[in-house]
């Protein structure tokens, strides 16, 4: 996960904003920045993960709601 986050910041100009372990061994990273950069941190941060065959999923949503942040506490 460390590797994927690393991975990610130095593709594109995003900021890491919060970890979430969701139980099971499973946890998410949420980072910000635009559409454009997101897009191409998820990217990279995917194929570092994926080559360990450790990943579950990799998702971008664009500007979203206030209801979803909520979700994260302090986001």
């Amino acid at each position: 996960m460390i590797e994927a986050i690393d991975t990610a910041c130095k593709a594109a100009n995003v900021e890491v904003i919060g970890r979430e372990k969701l139980g099971g061994g499973y946890i998410t990273v949420i980072i910000k920045g635009d559409v454009a950069a997101v897009t191409a941190a998820v990217e990279a941060g995917k194929a570092k993960v994926d080559g360990l065959g450790k990943l579950i999923a990799g998702h971008v949503i664009p500007r979203p709601s206030a209801a979803v942040l909520s979700l994260f506490g302090k986001v």
